[in-house]
């Protein structure tokens, strides 16, 4: 087994003699079979290896021990490790996240510092095909496109996998045959959250029902999706380069501007790669750009001059005569993940709803609202004459002016609470009510998230706020 991860990491190019690695050792059967992989390539091929391993704060006793086995294993095998103690929990309120979203989060940030204050070149993750697998599946079903279906990749920029040649039963089974022993996260073996349960039933499902190779398979089908994924990319970029122009904006973010003439002379297959290249660019991010949105800017062109659509991230596309111009609106910052409406930074999102979607915010500063039944652009603004709130579920009205009056809001106040506006329709009184009107409900099939200040803001006044970022990360 150690040759074939030598090998991978030569195939993919992960190492070399000059690297210092960075490890996220948990002190689970990956992360402890990584560290000692990495430890006996380092005598090898010369590079240099620390561990960081980051306490979540949420296990008591239990993460204590962990954190002083990976001490022990480290100094048994004489690499430098660094214990980060973090409040995971308090993280995840602050931002309206999950615990495992606040934890990748959180780790992700971890190691990133390390890296730089040790010099460290690359990070090492331990990833292993078993979840590779889980990812396929959970994008599957979440809906994805070429990217998500190509799973976790070997390499990404700085962040390294050296197992993922490895499924996870192969590396138990090496840990015991060489006496080395590994912790237990017991929430790991709950099924309180998603990947748990494809983890623990889907996945065992699929190899006793199935074919017990399966998660080998979805591995190598992964591996030439991404290759696939990689060419396709590559046609998209030099196709997008013909019919989407670039112009600079005074925020220091991009406006893109799609020829429609041009867009419609490349093939269809590519169309959507070009789309989602343009919104991503805009938006200078990836995270939470998803097939709909694609589907919205394309529909666009089919639409008269002047029709919007509202993306992510405080995007506006507009259809304009020589197709559609993409930017963000104005009082937004492109290379933030807020949005800022005249001093009033707001995070927001579109997203589809899912069967599993139950539990709605019940944070007061972060709402959602059924997207396919706003009438215009939403608005974060203040009061205005003729303002309304739809207050019961049979459609009954009220005059925001007299709902001030009957929840005994001071005068003084008014003026500086801040409304969510479909027109005159007041969508949300942020920090007081919600409009009946805008409930999610069974026929919901787009979700509007607006988050003031983090989910902990006032409607009147800024508070501090620190948006996470996403994505799957294990250490």
């Amino acid at each position: 087994m150690y040759q074939r991860v030598k090998e991978y990491i030569r195939r993919f190019h992960m190492l070399d003699g000059e690297d210092r690695v960075i490890a996220g050792v948990s002190g689970g059967a990956d992360s402890i079979c990584l560290l000692f992989m990495l430890t006996e390539l380092s005598r090898e091929m010369g590079f240099t290896v620390a561990a960081v391993h980051v306490h979540h704060g949420l296990r008591g006793a239990s993460a204590d021990r962990d954190a002083a086995y990976v001490e022990e294993v480290c100094r048994e095998w004489g690499v430098k490790c660094l214990v980060s103690h973090e409040d995971v929990g308090r993280y995840a309120r602050q931002n309206g996240l999950t615990t495992e979203e606040a934890g990748r989060d959180v780790r992700r940030a971890v190691l990133k510092k390390v890296k730089q204050e040790e010099g460290g070149t690359k990070i090492a993750l331990a990833h292993h095909q078993n979840d590779n697998a889980e990812t396929l599946i959970w994008n599957l079903c979440r809906g994805c496109g070429l990217r998500g279906l190509g799973g976790i990749a070997p390499v990404t920029g700085q962040w390294i996998r050296p197992l993922l040649c490895l499924k996870r039963e192969e590396i138990e089974s090496y840990l015991e045959n060489r006496g080395i022993s590994y912790c237990t996260d017991e929430s790991n073996l709950t099924d309180d959250y998603t990947r748990n349960r494809i983890r623990n039933h889907v996945i065992p499902c699929l190899e006793e029902a199935v074919n017990s190779q399966a998660v080998a398979h979805m591995s190598e089908t992964m591996e030439l999706l991404r290759l696939v994924g990689g060419f396709v990319e590559q046609e998209a970029d030099r196709l997008g380069k013909r019919c989407v122009r670039y112009e600079q904006t005074g925020t220091g973010g991009l406006r893109g501007v799609l020829l429609k003439e041009k867009f419609l002379q490349i093939p269809e297959a590519l169309r959507g790669f070009v789309l989602q290249e343009m919104i991503c660019r805009v938006a200078w991010r990836r995270k939470d750009i998803g097939a709909v949105h694609i589907r919205d800017l394309g529909d666009l062109l089919g639409r008269q001059v002047g029709r919007q659509v509202h993306l992510p991230y405080g995007m506006c596309a507009r259809r304009i005569y020589e197709g559609i111009e993409l930017s963000v609106l104005s009082g937004g910052e492109g290379p933030v993940k807020n949005e800022v409406f005249h001093g009033c930074p707001v995070e927001s999102r579109v997203f589809e709803r899912t069967a599993d979607m139950l539990i709605f915010p019940q944070n007061p500063y972060t709402k959602w609202f059924d997207y396919d039944i706003i009438k215009n652009t939403v608005k974060i603004r203040h009061r205005e004459p003729g303002d309304y709130i739809t207050i019961s579920k049979d459609g009954g009205t009220q005059k925001l002016k007299q709902y001030f009056i009957n929840e005994k809001i001071p005068g003084s106040l008014r003026d500086g609470i801040w409304l969510a506006a479909d027109g005159k329709h007041i969508m949300w009184i942020v920090g007081y009510r919600q409009n009946q009107m805008y409930q999610i409900t069974d026929k919901t099939r787009r979700i509007l998230e607006l988050k003031f200040y983090g989910g902990q803001g006032d409607g009147r006044e800024r508070q501090s706020d620190d948006f996470g970022s996403g994505g799957y990360e294990k250490d």
